[in-house]
């Protein structure tokens, strides 16, 4: 059952914010499906395709689009092996584990029902070999799209099969990644780098050549070792492998790596290695039938159901920014007059600037104004966050391993820096502080209500009084001109960090994580979120740990309209937001959680008290994209969601290879919110120059999904 089912109050509340709640039985009488028969002209074959049809309870009086499931029987069987699954459809469709779907049971008479579902270059008088993949890819494929309410999208199609079915789904998936985007492997018969000499495969001429059965090097350029280089990863195929533990057992020791548990083992092992491919492995009690198939096939549809869409999955804007080495986001600011303002770390020169080495902190203005600064020594420089500013200029702040301001001659710690920029990109000041002999970083960054900054992050050094334990978090005052004004440390015994700030003209709130308990705090368990509450002059006035007995963390925070400091992070993989008022008091706290990662990144106040909440997640939310996606959600000044979307590419979006989030957002004066964040796939009407680059999209908050 998904996480987000049990006790808790995070479950509770996740519970109330998802729109449909898989898992949640329908207390009506039981409905369902309807098996028929029809049959698919095939130009390929010359005849025609033979199926089974299941529609979902509702089809003959609906007008919805479905997904569809193509599932194709063993070697011998035919098209009525796959009905047994109706029960299962109709009760996974009824508890809404899955959307309601069409599915398509062909029959496959040809080659003695031993067809394996490729094109036979066979041609012996005996039983000469048929286009099977061609009639069913385009053929029957094109048939079904035609005839019944489906999607002609690859979102919106599994392939699945058992035995020979299985390798047949498992070929058709990966060959035909334009048509299917996820697939259902159970027991499949495929083996490498050939089959043993008892197997069926050779038998029937699906793998021959001109008069002979069985040819080597077509067995070997049709199965998936010579398929899965050639996958495009922008278009990911989502994999399921199931076997029984009780297959056949070769009795030649040769061969034993030929008993499909083994082989299937070696295919997941190979699948999950590429990164066009998500795989899932199951092994299950019973041999080669039905024992294993029923179960595995409910365990398939609850793993790939759920991200099966009739609507393609919302991208990312291009042109992105960045370089060809790896680059990082860094924040993102809007301007009044509809400039925005991008920061990210570059691994090489932006826009003709010059290059200090390694990774360079910079910031590239569009819109209104445009401009590109980079600023950079030999050694790393890292940002973490960029503030608008009421004259058009924009604030930075990030981590330096040089002389950035170039009063730190031979520095070759780690130290926080604040950078101020004008409108037009020029550099009032740089701002470099830290302690000499231990690392100082900065994470978070917001305004200040006279033009100045605050700054937070951690210092493993003395920056104001001793260093309580191996990570203190620090807030910094920066004055307008970048004097620093004053720094406090906050730690305890164990590692504290300091990731979000946001400041009114009250008050100002820190939020991040903490291995132990802080002054003021308590500890839950693992690792902790927690927030703090300053007076503008530094004085902390209150403090509260957030989270659960996993592991927690708050990334960042922002006041609202209505005055509530709203902070977002992560507790036990569920995304997290919670609202205090100036005094500490929580007002409420809500969770978006799926079986998934997922994880708040930063907050962007709305109108009327509202905020949207950016992160990213791995499951779904809304038409799931590719791994991480980008996850937007509004909440209402409440903590009641009012919307959710998720977008991204067909790989990591929003997250980095530590699965820990690189994202920001700001909102813009027309109400609208930017976000910025990591990138490792491409733009929908562009490309990438590759290792990860640096999106910036512009979020309609009454959808959650970028505008054009």
């Amino acid at each position: 059952m998904p996480r987000w089912s049990g006790a808790g109050i995070l479950a509770a509340l996740a519970l109330v914010l998802l729109l449909a709640v898989p898992g949640e039985a329908d207390v009506t009488a039981p409905k369902g499906g309807t098996l028929t028969t029809g049959s698919a002209p095939s130009k390929a074959l010359g005849e025609d395709i033979a199926f089974n049809l299941y529609l979902p309870y509702g089809y003959d009086t609906g007008g919805e689009r479905h997904p569809v499931l193509y599932l194709l029987h063993g070697r011998g069987d035919t098209m009525q092996a796959w009905t047994r699954v109706k029960d299962t459809l109709d009760q996974m469709i009824r508890t809404r584990r899955i959307p309601p779907v069409i599915a398509v049971m062909p029959d496959a008479p040809w080659s003695e029902r031993g067809s394996w579902y490729v094109d036979s270059r066979y041609t012996g008088s005996d039983l000469p070999g048929r286009p099977v993949e061609t009639a069913l890819t385009r053929d029957l494929v094109a048939y079904v799209d035609a005839t019944y309410r489906t999607a002609p999208i690859r979102e919106a199609r599994l392939v699945g099969g058992y035995s020979m079915g299985g390798a047949g789904a498992l070929r058709l998936a990966l060959a035909h990644q334009d048509l299917f985007g996820s697939a259902m492997v159970l027991s499949p018969a495929v083996y490498t780098p050939l089959p043993p000499s008892d197997s069926s495969a050779r038998d029937y001429g699906a793998f021959g050549r001109d008069g002979e059965k069985f040819a080597d090097e077509v067995y070997q350029d049709l199965n998936y070792p010579a398929l899965l280089p050639k996958l495009d990863p922008d278009r990911p195929v989502r994999l399921f492998v199931a076997v029984g533990d009780d297959e056949y057992a070769n009795p030649a020791p040769a061969d034993a790596h030929h008993d499909l548990d083994f082989e299937s083992a070696a295919l997941y092992n190979a699948a999950r290695r590429s990164p066009a491919l998500s795989a899932q492995f199951r092994v299950l009690d019973g041999g080669h039938d039905w024992t294993v198939w029923s179960p595995a096939f409910e365990q398939a549809m609850a793993e790939l159901g759920p991200a099966l869409s009739v609507t393609p999955p919302a991208g990312l804007p291009g042109p992105l920014l960045g370089t060809a080495a790896a680059d990082w986001a860094g924040g993102v600011a809007a301007h009044a007059d509809g400039t925005l303002t991008t920061g990210f770390a570059a691994g090489g020169p932006v826009a003709g600037q010059p290059y200090g080495g390694r990774l360079d902190a910079v910031l590239a203005s569009t819109g209104t104004r445009s401009w590109t600064r980079q600023l950079g020594t030999a050694a790393d420089e890292r940002l973490y966050g960029v503030a608008a500013l009421p004259d058009g200029g924009v604030l930075a702040a990030g981590y330096t391993k040089g002389d950035l301001d170039g009063r730190h001659p031979g520095n070759a710690a780690d130290d926080a820096f604040v950078a101020r920029l004008a409108a037009d990109g020029s550099v009032w000041w740089i701002t470099q502080f830290g302690d000499p002999a231990a690392a100082d970083r900065l994470y978070g960054l917001t305004a200040a209500p006279d033009g100045g900054a605050y700054a937070a992050g951690y210092t493993k050094g003395t920056l104001d009084g001793p260093n309580s334990g191996d990570k203190d978090a620090l807030l910094a005052r920066l004055t307008p001109d970048g004097r620093l004004s004053w720094v406090r440390q906050y730690g305890g015994a164990g590692e504290d960090k300091a990731y979000g700030v946001a400041a009114d003209a009250s008050g100002v709130y820190v939020t991040g994580s903490t291995t132990a308990s802080l002054p003021g705090t308590s500890a839950l368990g693992g690792l902790d979120g927690w927030i703090a509450g300053y007076a503008p002059d530094g004085a902390r006035r209150w403090a509260t740990s957030a989270g659960g007995p996993g592991d927690d963390r708050l990334n960042a925070v922002a006041v609202t309209t209505a005055g509530l400091a709203v902070a977002t992070g992560a507790s036990g993989g569920d995304l997290l937001a919670t609202a205090y008022t100036g005094t500490g008091r929580q007002r409420w706290t809500a969770a978006v959680a799926t079986p998934a990662a997922d994880e708040g990144a930063a907050v962007a106040p709305l109108p009327g008290g509202e905020v949207e909440v950016v992160g990213y997640t791995r499951g779904r939310v809304g038409v799931m994209a590719g791994g991480a996606d980008v996850l937007t959600v509004r909440l209402d000044g409440k903590g009641q969601r009012r919307a959710a979307a998720q977008f991204g590419t067909a790989r990591d979006d929003a997250a980095d290879p530590f699965s820990e989030p690189d994202l920001y957002a700001a909102a813009t004066p027309s109400g609208k919110v930017a976000v910025s964040g990591l990138t490792y796939g491409a733009p929908a009407d562009g490309a990438a120059p590759g290792n990860g680059d640096v999106f910036v999209a512009v979020v309609d908050p009454s959808t959650g999904l970028p505008v054009p």
